[in-house]
C-alpha cells in the first residue's frame, strides 16, 4: 500500500488548518496589528507557486492544500488592510 498520498493529504490538511485560528481571531477582534504584512505577502506568493507546481504535477493534495491556504492568506491580507 502506497501511503504517499495519505501523508500528502494529512500534511496539506494540517498546514492549511494552521491558518484558520488566525483568520478567526483576526475576524473576531477586528485587529491584525501583530501580523506582518510582508510575511503574509511572501507566504501568499510562495503558496501560489506551490499551487501552480501542484497543478503541473496533477497532485490533488498539493493543489487543494495550497489553494485553500492561498485563500486564507488573502483573507488575512484583506482583513489586515481593512482593520488598519
Amino acid at each position: 500500500m502506497d501511503v504517499t498520498p495519505i501523508i500528502g493529504s494529512v500534511a496539506a490538511s494540517l498546514t492549511t488548518m494552521s491558518f484558520l485560528p488566525q483568520v478567526i481571531k483576526t475576524w473576531k477582534t477586528k485587529s491584525a496589528e501583530d501580523i506582518s504584512t510582508a510575511m503574509l505577502m511572501v507566504l501568499a506568493a510562495g503558496v501560489l507557486l506551490w499551487l501552480i507546481y501542484g497543478i503541473y504535477l496533477s497532485e490533488f493534495p498539493i493543489i487543494i492544500g495550497n489553494a485553500v491556504t492561498f485563500i486564507l492568506a488573502c483573507i488575512l491580507l484583506t482583513l489586515k488592510a481593512k482593520y488598519r
